[in-house]
């Protein structure tokens, strides 16, 4: 039933709607775009996965988009065989176009698969500022050459951390466009780390690169997604029952992330949503109905009768968006 194309349609509705609501609760000015794709390997017959040489699996190949606050706002699940950033403009420029309506400032960060002409060219035309990895070259290291040269003396225990900023126009690009560069020389390695990012804010390079450092979260959060909500469970041999499958786990971690970040007490809003499932959602528990109220029986636990009391607190006192 989810998978005729009127319901399919309205999973995604639903998820939006969702966060909508959190957004009218706690939502900052300026909102940070985190775009990632991952691999979900599948072991049967199932419609448009294939095998990869990288992964070394038989996969599918979602794209999904968070924002600073770990919720994922838009998902896609793809053919195998696509490369990482296909599909980017159907999740981003829609959300772009929302948070700009909303008087919010957007900003985008996303790893090397997408440094395209088109991805930075669609951004600079909606005024979002970005950070982009983009893999090195010949003619970048030649912009840095004087960082190469390992520094003299002996070698520090700590990293040697250099930056530079600089304009840089590839072949493709129409535009110079400014690029920061990270050398990091490293005790007992013999040639240095280096990174490269695409960018357009006006920060010190510095403040760039820990932004940029930071999309490391999607990152995580798409792990959390595999081992708390089973992401990965896309057994499904028709492509659209797997997009299905793909969009309840997407709304399920929302509604996790949601509780953990609004919910949670303070000291403890750090916990994964590993953590909530094993100590609060499998807790066992009864509930019982009266004339006039509703009971809900927990297993004694010091942890949960404090906790879940606070939490209920918390919900409570949560004020009602309008509308």
């Amino acid at each position: 039933m989810l998978a005729e194309e009127e319901n399919f349609a309205g999973l995604a509705a639903i998820n939006r709607e969702l966060i909508a609501k959190a957004e009218a609760l706690d939502s900052p000015q300026r909102v940070v775009l985190d775009m990632d794709s991952t691999e979900i390997p599948v072991y049967g017959q199932q419609e448009q996965s294939a095998y990869n040489g990288h992964f070394e699996s038989t996969r599918n190949h979602p794209l999904l988009l968070f924002n600073r606050d770990g919720d994922c706002l838009a998902a896609q699940l793809r053919p195998g065989k696509v490369q990482s950033a296909e599909g980017w403009e159907e999740l981003l420029l829609p959300e772009i176009e929302r948070q700009q309506k909303l008087g919010k400032e957007v900003v985008f960060r996303a790893d090397a698969p997408f440094a395209k002409p088109e991805v930075y060219e669609a951004l600079e035309m909606r005024g979002v500022k970005y950070a982009i990895r983009i893999p090195a070259n010949d003619s970048l290291e030649r912009d840095i050459a004087e960082l190469l040269t390992r520094p003299v003396g002996r070698p520090s225990r700590k990293p040697v951390v250099w930056h530079k900023n600089f304009l840089y126009q590839a072949a493709s690009w129409k535009t110079a466009r400014r690029v920061v560069a990270k050398v990091e020389h490293h005790a007992g390695e013999l040639f240095p780390r280096l990174g490269f990012i695409v960018t357009n804010p006006e920060t010190g390079s510095r403040a760039v690169v820990r932004f940029y450092s930071k999309r490391g979260t999607a990152e995580q959060l798409i792990e959390e997604g595999k081992q708390a909500v089973t992401m990965t469970r896309l057994s499904c041999r028709r492509f659209r029952s797997n997009e299905v499958r793909l969009w309840l786990s997407v709304i399920a971690y929302n509604l996790g992330n949601l509780w953990r970040r609004l919910a949670l007490p303070s000291r403890i809003d750090n916990w994964s949503l590993t953590s909530l499932q094993q100590r609060l959602v499998k807790t066992g528990g009864r509930l019982v109905k009266h004339a006039r109220y509703y009971w809900l029986l927990l297993a004694e636990s010091h942890l949960t009768r404090r906790l879940f009391g606070s939490m209920v607190r918390r919900i409570e006192a949560l004020p009602v968006p309008a509308g």
